[in-house]
């Protein structure tokens, strides 16, 4: 699940819905080499529904009627797809409108976009329903150009930034620029990249590592042992820390928050559970859909649930539902013992897999995550020492 905002950080409760993952789309308008929905052996996509039907839409918002009534804490609605928007902006409005009728204005809906298929129609749309946008881009054009193509292999940087140019120029681009969405090239140059999105005017930047596992390395990653995406995170993080008016670097920020002791609001990091449930074009709901990229139906809960056959609050009781989400939870030795689990939390459920024993792995990042965490550590303590 490629989001940027996952949850609606409130730690007075703990337990209920986080975060709602809607698949609006089934399919894209580009074709990412390294996108797990299409390119790492998951078919399931082929079987969907291009659209989400108004009859899910209305079982979608009658599920969610019910949490807004009984749970205290608010959560959030991500739209993703595939490409959200190519819904288009009739039935986009139509969604939008379905959902803020029983959603209040404090609770978040944002779209993960490509950003390709921006226009002021669907900000104007986006905007009379206060729902924020985050576009995807990997950086310069000679980067971004290497992994997000379309489905003829040409670079997609052009009519991306455009887009993302759309969005800043809207009256309400404030609310609306929810910031970018970027997977990492450890092959790249951090510093490069960092001023890149400064230089877009992007309040915030979430970088993500590429898929994979112990079976099916990342994408320049040499082995199990090496540090190539630590590496690059510390560089990114040094020239973070040196820049006077930073843009948000929320990974990094929310590592350096459970070094000091605060919470972290990302799945993926620190020891916290969250109620993510992802709900496909058909109405079926999923599990993390980044688990595609382990093995064809990683995703599917052994019994079928469908919004349309049963309440969302319903399946959050179910065993399944529990069993899938103590998955959050590391089991490996090597992590159980590690002192810095309480940080990285074991990290994505999808990069702990082996085909030989299932996800009873530490991360294939670990060892990336531990050069990270170690550097962090020092620029604290580099800090702490300079204010003393």
């Amino acid at each position: 699940m490629r989001i940027i905002a996952t949850t609606v950080e409130d730690n007075t409760h703990t337990e209920g819905l986080d975060t709602v993952l809607v698949k609006i789309a089934s399919r894209c308008n580009i074709n990412c080499s390294y996108c797990y929905v299409y390119n790492m052996g998951d078919d399931n996509w082929k079987q969907l529904q291009k659209f989400m039907s108004p009859e899910t839409i209305l079982a979608l918002c009658d599920s969610l009627k019910d949490f807004v009534a009984n749970q205290k804490k608010c959560f959030s609605v991500v739209l993703h797809g595939g490409e959200p928007f190519l819904l288009g902006a009739k039935k986009l409005d139509y969604l939008l409108d379905k959902l803020r009728e029983v959603l209040p204005e404090n609770y978040p809906i944002s779209i993960q976009t490509n950003g390709i298929l921006i226009t002021n129609e669907i900000l104007d749309i986006c905007s009379k329903y206060h729902s924020s946008i985050a576009v995807s881009i990997d950086g310069p054009e000679h980067l971004h150009n290497k992994y997000r193509v379309t489905h003829k292999d040409t670079g997609t940087f052009k009519e991306v930034v455009d887009g993302f140019n759309v969005l800043t120029q809207h009256p309400d681009a404030a609310f609306l620029n929810a910031g970018l969405l970027a997977v990492i090239d450890p092959h790249s140059d951090a510093s490069e990249v960092y001023h890149f999105f400064k230089s877009l005017n992007a309040p915030s930047v979430d970088f993500l590592y590429k898929d994979g596992n112990h079976s099916k390395l990342p994408i320049n990653k040499s082995s199990i042992d090496s540090t190539e995406y630590g590496e690059w995170m510390v560089a990114l993080l040094e020239t973070y820390i040196t820049d006077d008016k930073p843009i948000q670097i929320r990974v990094l920020d929310d590592m350096l928050k459970v070094l000091l002791g605060g919470n972290v609001s990302k799945e993926g990091l620190g020891i916290t559970d969250f109620a993510i449930v992802i709900i496909d074009t058909d109405g079926t709901i999923m599990k993390n859909d980044t688990l595609k990229s382990t093995y064809n139906g990683a995703d599917k809960f052994q019994k079928p649930f469908n919004i349309k056959d049963i309440k969302l609050g319903d399946f959050l009781k179910t065993e399944e539902f529990k069993v899938y989400q103590q998955m959050q939870r590391p089991t490996s030795k090597k992590c159980l013992s590690c002192p810095e689990l309480h940080v990285c939390g074991g990290g994505m459920i999808l990069n702990r897999w082996k085909d030989e024993n299932g996800f009873e792995n530490p991360s294939v990042y670990c060892s990336d995550q531990l050069y990270l965490i170690k550097n962090l550590r020092k620029t604290i303590a580099k800090f702490t020492t300079a204010y003393a």
